[in-house]
């Protein structure tokens, strides 16, 4: 049986935030009533031309610069010319020839740990097309479709891959990276529920240990990252069967339908000179200038590779905090701004990946709606640090923090949280137990060890919660062994 390897390049679109269109100056918000965000320019009415939106570019060539790519000195807009009931003008302003940024690469985590870069084709700024609304569970099953042209004409980037990719996991840190940087730099919300980030995956196989690619399928306009990971998973299963019985993959675009959890053939696959390219007549060739591309380079945030690289080498964390941390940028943000205030990087980490997170995650919000700042957060690690507060106590404070952003010295006195650290009062409550407890003191004496969890859960109950539990431990152990 032959062994099968996939080679995956996806094309990431990738809606760019601006407030006016590509080519007019309609609005680009979402969730509008259908075909009440567009104009005679944007719907292609005859007679209109199209004026070229400079923060577009400059956020394409933004985005050039955070993967390495080279920005084109010479920048031309081309008609890619098809026929769809979504593209009211018959034809889409794109690139092919001589897009806004070519090479680069996005640098990724493979399963074996090690890095990988997966080289980018080149980064295209063209108009989005109008959406279509089927009027069925799947657009094979449609019985009609309506079309809203409000997203006609939105500004979007074509980040298009080489056929790097060789698994599923590979396919989707490339995604999750792509995604990161794109929020980093701020050129998208991506926000894959509205349609901002969608994705295009070309996948064949071939004989593992061959350089020669197989024939590819194109499964078109994913929304996910889930239904990118399910077609990829299927079309290797697809394709294997097929070729292991003697047959030939087709070369095709094809459709994801979720609930079936199956692609399905459209069309065979067109040809670049199927779409009849040609320059747009309209649009004259543009020039930044490498005074205006240094400019924009000089506005662009520490990227996530090398944050995450100077988490490592300066502050001594472990990779996978730092791989996690430097993944989000309000995350990563919060982090160093704590630093600022508390000089512990690993105790920052822990919180915010652990009690911090777990709140964001039930309140379903983020670290840039926090009520709390950094500078409360390194107010709280210091009071836990000084012997305040106990760990325990910090959690129920965090707690707190998070409902109102109270500082946590003023929940601490409110609530009469302070930690008990007067060995006097401790030692009256120890020996009162130990004298009531004689069975599991015989049994610590003895070498059970489990035994003063006993007596330290039972005087943090009575003191709840607020007892320091190193001069408890040591207190008790005191009490028990001297009375033998």
């Amino acid at each position: 049986m032959t062994t099968w390897e996939p080679v995956i390049g996806l094309e990431v679109h990738a809606e760019l935030a601006t407030r006016t269109k590509l080519f007019c100056a309609c609005p680009t918000e979402f969730g509008a009533e259908p075909n009440t965000l567009v104009c005679p320019r944007c719907l292609g009415m005859p007679g209109t031309l199209p004026v070229l939106n400079k923060q577009a570019l400059e956020f394409a060539i933004r985005a050039g610069l955070a993967f390495d790519c080279q920005i084109a000195e010479h920048i031309v807009f081309e008609r890619k010319n098809y026929f769809y009931p979504d593209l009211s003008k018959g034809y889409q302003i794109s690139q092919l020839s001589q897009a806004v940024a070519t090479g680069g690469q996005v640098n990724i985590v493979t399963d074996d740990g090690n890095e990988k870069q997966i080289h980018i084709t080149q980064i295209q700024l063209e108009e989005e097309a109008g959406k279509s609304i089927h009027g069925g569970a799947t657009i094979r099953e449609a019985t009609f479709t309506l079309e809203d042209f409000n997203r006609c004409g939105i500004p979007l980037i074509e980040i298009i891959s080489e056929p790097e990719m060789h698994s599923v996991e590979e396919a989707k840190a490339y995604l999750e990276k792509l995604k990161t940087v794109l929020l980093y730099i701020g050129v998208s919300d991506c926000k894959m529920e509205e349609g901002s980030l969608r994705c295009d995956v070309n996948i064949s196989l071939r004989e593992a240990g061959s350089d020669r690619l197989g024939r590819r399928a194109e499964i078109k306009n994913l929304n996910s990252f889930r239904a990118v990971v399910n077609v990829l998973e299927y079309e290797i299963q697809r394709q294997t069967e097929l070729l292991n019985s003697g047959g030939t993959v087709a070369r095709e675009t094809r459709t994801w339908d979720e609930g079936r959890g199956e692609s399905f053939s459209m069309r065979s696959k067109e040809e670049a000179h199927d779409y009849r390219f040609f320059p747009e007549p309209d649009l004259a060739p543009v020039e930044p200038g490498q005074a205006w591309i240094a400019e924009i380079k000089a506005t662009l945030p520490e990227l996530p590779d090398i944050k995450r690289r100077r988490y490592v080498e300066e502050y001594g964390l472990p990779l996978y905090d730092a791989e996690l941390i430097s993944g989000n940028r309000e995350m990563a943000d919060f982090f160093d701004k704590t630093l600022q205030y508390y000089k512990d990087p690993k105790a920052i980490s822990n919180w915010l990946m652990g009690e911090v997170s777990r709140l964001n995650n039930q309140a379903e919000t983020g670290f840039d709606k926090l009520r709390f700042s950094p500078q409360q957060l390194g107010e709280l690690l210091a009071m836990i640090d000084n012997g305040q507060i106990s760990t325990k106590i910090a959690k129920t404070v965090l707690e707190e923090m998070f409902a109102s952003g109270t500082a946590p010295a003023s929940i601490v006195e409110v609530r009469g949280l302070m930690q008990i650290s007067d060995q006097g009062a401790l030692e009256t409550m120890i020996n009162s137990l130990v004298d009531a407890n004689p069975g599991p003191a015989e049994d610590y004496r003895n070498g059970r060890d489990k035994a003063l969890g006993f007596f330290v859960g039972q005087i943090m109950k009575e003191t709840k919660g607020r007892a320091n539990p190193v001069l408890v431990t040591d207190l008790l152990k005191e009490a028990i062994l001297g009375k033998k």
